[in-house]
């Protein structure tokens, strides 16, 4: 095994902490582990983290030095905002000549976090830097855990903010500032997003250091990354400025997992745990994002658009003797129990039902068995499925038939149902919460009925997934190692940032302007220089220009990948398109791009499916029914110009533009989000301005509705 040639991915979840190890090149699964997570310990869940790379160095047969990628996912910014366990803040509110208009938006009433956990920081308003270092210095001597500064229009000149920040660390105190959060316009919503941000700072920035030190310790040179909320990673000092990034950041793991191990194009991903299960939609190979609320109010973070519902692979049964109740909220994990499924026959055949309450806030209605032993047992949508039969073979979730269905003989005399119809029932009611988001994400992002495909990641995919896209009427699939989905996400993301900026009528210069912005940050969060691809989208009703960065990072690159063969390249395609080699046609877009195109039937129709492949065996962008052609850089604007207006569709809702990429080099260039024709060949002609004029030039468009 060459050296720098595996990726190690870490998701940090409710009940487990889950390692994998992932060869660089084949991108095959070397090594996994499981350890508890370590909620309750002095170090929080980073005792976990520390104890599973630990775990991997010390039995899993990688060698430090081979490691060339090393990140992990948390819950503990969603946790801490969840429940409350924030640190002290004070807003230092920087005032200008506007001060009588910026202090009511310098300033926010105090709100709920969770139950009993209000969040209201100390504002203070100052007009000159040394009352800034005062407030800072009465605050530090108050015990401020933290410092949110603020100043209107700092996203243009952030000098002041910068220097209140600095004065605020060289005093021991974790600071961040509205500048730092977010580059677009709104006072209120930027403070209060500043504001949250230093809620969460020190115990992020502990965990993170500990974290990173364990690292180092395990001699792996690779510097530690961090999964944020839109399924990127960062580096530790974007995380030690901006941990609010990482919020939702472990479903963020599965759908980055969705997206770049099994190569969902479009589709409903539904990660599947013990406890709840999150849906969340993708469409042309881009996971779909929200503005996100905490307590109720506007941020200025985007997240994944992420449905949780409190349903999952061991969610318990809640029934009495006229029927069931429900299923879920609270789980087999939770109440400290053991699935059916996983018992043995023995064990089941001589127990009796009984209700209980899994936590002292629950109805004691939930239905569980209870043996000779006095050990209670689980019935669950896992026990369910494993007695109809619906699990695929080979899955996760496949236990002991016998056993759930003798557990389900002895719950269903109580409740008065057969066993296989009281599994069918629960199966019924677990999958009827499943179904509401999957319905109401393929509505909300104009999926295609059809088309769409249901995928399944998690350790309890198998028991929900296949029933659910029965009942839907959609194809679907488990992904390939699916109960560790999550942590294989960590360790192929990719380096990410986000830059937006409110501009009217924004000019190509001031588009491209932002763009180099967005490049600049992901490569100071660690991307290579040459691997970043760059997605603009302009919203004309918002005034709003969004770039978003992403590559891979520095170190992975250096001997990571190597070229493929043709034969090697064409192999790889295949797999990522799920057809065989024969059932492919390739075209060389540019000497380091090749475009895959397939034929398959979708319902009643046959689609076109594409895949832009790089050299090492990568997919970097996927489209259907695309059009393909070819130019050089010297033609491209015209060709362009052209192209977009015989793909353009029109309808009873106006005017749709093409789905764009540019294909130039090694790089991929997505212009499908431009808000006119006219953006989109300025910028085309801007980005391929420095290009001899024979170099060669791909254009792939394909037809949106209108």
């Amino acid at each position: 095994m060459n050296s720098s040639s595996v990726r190690v991915g870490v998701d940090v979840g409710g009940t487990f902490t889950d390692i994998v190890a992932i060869d660089a090149q084949s991108r095959t699964l070397r090594a996994r582990f499981k350890v508890p997570t370590t909620h309750d310990a002095p170090e929080g869940v980073a005792a976990g983290i520390i104890a599973g790379i630990e775990q991997l160095v010390r039995d899993g047969g990688v060698e430090p030095h081979e490691v060339s990628f090393i990140a992990h996912s948390t819950t503990q910014a969603t946790n801490s905002l969840l429940e409350g366990d924030v640190a002290n803040v004070a807003v230092i509110g920087l005032l200008d000549r506007f001060g009588v208009f910026a202090r009511t938006q310098l300033s926010f009433r105090p709100f709920d976090l969770a139950p009993g956990a209000r969040f209201a920081p100390v504002t203070v308003f100052v007009r000159d830097d040394a009352s800034a270092r005062r407030a800072i210095d009465d605050a530090a001597n108050s015990g401020v855990g933290a410092i949110a500064v603020s100043e209107p229009f700092s996203v243009d000149r952030p000098e002041r903010e910068e220097n209140a920040i600095a004065h605020a660390r060289s005093r021991g105190v974790a600071a961040t500032g509205g500048h730092e959060v977010s580059s677009m316009y709104g006072l209120r919503a930027r403070t209060r997003t500043a504001a949250l941000n230093a809620a969460i700072l020190p115990k992020m920035m502990q965990t993170a250091q500990m974290t990173n030190d364990a690292v180092e310790r395990a001699s792996i040179a690779a510097p530690l990354m961090i999964m944020r909320s839109d399924g990127g990673v960062m580096n530790l000092q974007e995380v030690q400025r901006r941990p609010i990034m990482t919020l939702l950041s472990g479903p963020a793991a599965g759908v980055a997992g969705a997206l770049l191990h099994e190569n969902v194009t479009d589709g409903i991903f539904i990660e599947v745990g013990g406890t709840s299960a999150d849906c969340s939609a993708i469409r042309n190979g881009m996971p779909q994002m929200r503005p996100a609320r905490i307590g109720g109010h506007r941020t200025m973070l985007r997240t994944l658009d992420v449905r949780t519902l409190g349903v999952a692979g061991g969610s318990m049964l809640r029934a009495n003797a006229q029927g069931i109740v429900d299923v879920g909220p609270r789980s087999a994990h939770i109440a400290g129990l053991r699935y059916a499924s996983f018992c043995d026959v023995d064990e089941v055949a001589g127990s009796r039902t009984v209700q209980v309450a899994p936590t002292p806030r629950d109805p004691a209605d939930y239905l569980c068995l209870e043996p000779v032993s006095g050990s209670r047992i689980a019935l669950t949508p896992t026990c369910a499925a494993n007695v109809l039969g619906v699990i695929p073979a080979g899955a996760f979730a496949q236990g002991n038939v016998d056993a759930a269905t003798r557990a389900f003989e002895v719950a269903g005399a109580y409740v008065g149902l057969e066993p296989r119809e009281l599994a069918r029932r629960m199966l019924d009611v677990a999958t009827n919460k499943l179904l509401v988001a999957v319905r109401e994400l393929t509505t909300d992002y104009e999926l295609d009925p059809e088309t769409v495909v249901i995928v399944g990641g998690g350790g309890g995919a198998g028991a929900l997934v296949p029933y659910a896209a029965q009942r839907f009427g959609a194809d679907f699939r488990l992904a390939r190692d699916a109960e560790v989905i999550s942590p294989i996400g960590v360790a192929l993301a990719l380096v990410r940032d986000v830059v937006e900026r409110t501009i009217v009528a924004p000019s190509p210069a001031e588009i491209m302007a932002v763009r180099r912005e967005a490049e600049d940050a992901a490569i100071a969060s660690g991307a290579a220089p040459d691997a970043v691809d760059v997605a603009i989208e302009i919203d004309a009703q918002r005034n709003l220009v969004r770039a978003t960065a992403s590559g891979a990072s520095a170190l992975s690159e250096q001997g990571e990948h190597r070229v493929l063969s043709p034969s090697e390249l064409r192999a790889a395609a295949a797999r990522v398109m799920r057809r065989s080699v024969d059932e492919l046609q390739a075209l060389q877009a540019t000497p380091e791009l090749t475009v895959f195109s397939g034929e398959r039937r979708a319902g009643r129709r046959s689609v076109v499916d594409l895949r832009v492949v790089d050299r090492t065996g990568v997919a970097r962008a996927g489209m259907r029914d695309a059009v393909v052609t070819q130019t050089t850089a010297g033609e491209a604007e015209t060709v362009l110009a052209r192209v977009i207006d015989e793909q353009t569709a029109f309808g009873d809702v106006g005017r749709a533009l093409p789905q764009i990429y540019i294909l130039h080099g090694a790089k991929v260039s997505d212009l499908s989000a431009l808000a006119s024709a006219a953006q989109v060949v300025a910028l085309a002609t801007e980005e391929l301005s420095g290009l001899a004029s024979d170099a060669p030039v791909c254009i792939l468009t394909s037809k949106n509705r209108a």
